[in-house]
């Protein structure tokens, strides 16, 4: 166990490592920021003195080992825009963000499971035709279009949720949420309805799948035998088996609703990390774009290790030093 997870710290820095030269590097080869922080008449010295105020002035090796020296320490550098540490701006952001991908990914599970289950104990079926036709139609539709159209229905027709932003939120523990407030409930449903369509295909073409195959299974057909109910046999042994490849692939998921959240929150104003992103890249925010990136890898890292060690829990036949 201590060797799996000493192997996976490492995998780890070396990604992270990979990922922030890469980053860094394209970032400084897209434009230059003083062209977004000087004003347009800004005369050739006060540019020149934004240039060395920022440490914009030096060459791309000094520049780069500055940000691997200070990275080392902790410090991604300040915000070019927001003047304070870039990776407490994105702190900040960060819970709106958690919120919007875990309510996102409670939908997809809670809806997903039972629907693909139906549909794979029923497969020839009128329902499970049906709940496979939708499930195609997530995959498909462009996840902005889903946003444009859950807008123009449910907020702009109907009058039934805001159109945008976060609504009110209560502070609890220091952090910022809208799960404890109406209005904030009432912000938080369309967006999340858009992030969790796609996940919500996932897992429930996943379900059927684990359904159709362990419904052939030798210990389904002893559990019938045994004369085990239909409600006990599905609840018991085929639920369990099917969990497997679903908290894989949900765990895996759940990372890139964190990290990909930015066509949503961009649709629906969410004030999360995605947004910043978007907003970082037009002002040419270097540290903050690069302080994201590796956050969110970081976070699939993590997310990674939480999945392996959570399939171990549930598969005993899996062991850690084996995988590693």
């Amino acid at each position: 166990m201590l060797t799996y997870l000493i192997q996976r710290f490492g995998q780890a820095l070396v990604t992270v490592a990979a990922m922030a030269t890469l980053v860094f590097l394209g970032v400084y080869a897209i434009a230059d920021p003083i062209d977004m922080l000087a004003a347009p008449d800004a005369t050739p010295d006060e540019r020149a003195a934004i240039a060395a105020r920022l440490g914009l002035d030096r060459s791309l090796l000094v520049q780069f080992g500055t940000f691997a020296w200070r990275a080392l320490h902790g410090d991604l550098g300040r915000s070019f825009v927001y003047n304070e540490s870039a990776l407490s701006v994105i702190v900040q952001r960060l819970p709106a963000t958690l919120e919007l991908a875990l309510t996102a990914l409670v939908l997809a599970v809670a809806v997903g499971l039972p629907l693909g289950l139906w549909a794979g104990l029923r497969p020839n079926a009128a329902s499970g035709r049906t709940i496979m036709t939708g499930s195609i139609l997530a995959f498909s539709l462009p996840n902005f279009w889903q946003g444009l159209m859950l807008v123009l229905v449910f907020a702009v027709t109907l009058g039934w949720f805001p159109a945008g932003g976060r609504g009110e939120t209560v502070n609890v523990l220091g952090v910022e949420t809208g799960l404890l407030t109406l209005d904030g409930l009432r912000h938080l449903v369309l967006p999340a309805v858009n992030l969790a369509l796609f996940k919500l295909a996932v897992v429930i073409r996943l379900a059927r799948a684990g359904t159709r195959e362990a419904m052939l299974q030798d210990y389904v057909r002893f559990a019938r035998a045994k004369g085990l109910s239909p409600a006990r046999i599905v609840g018991v042994h085929v639920l369990k088996n099917i969990l497997l490849p679903v908290v894989t692939v949900i765990g895996l998921e759940f990372g890139s609703m964190i990290a990909f959240a930015v066509v949503t929150e961009t649709v629906f104003a969410w004030p999360g990390i995605g947004k910043l992103l978007i907003d970082s890249i037009n002002r040419l925010d270097r540290p903050v774009i690069v302080a994201y990136l590796m956050l969110t890898v970081s976070l699939f890292v993590v997310i990674n290790l939480i999945v392996d060690l959570i399939y171990a829990g549930l598969d005993p036949r899996v062991r850690l030093s084996e995988a590693a």
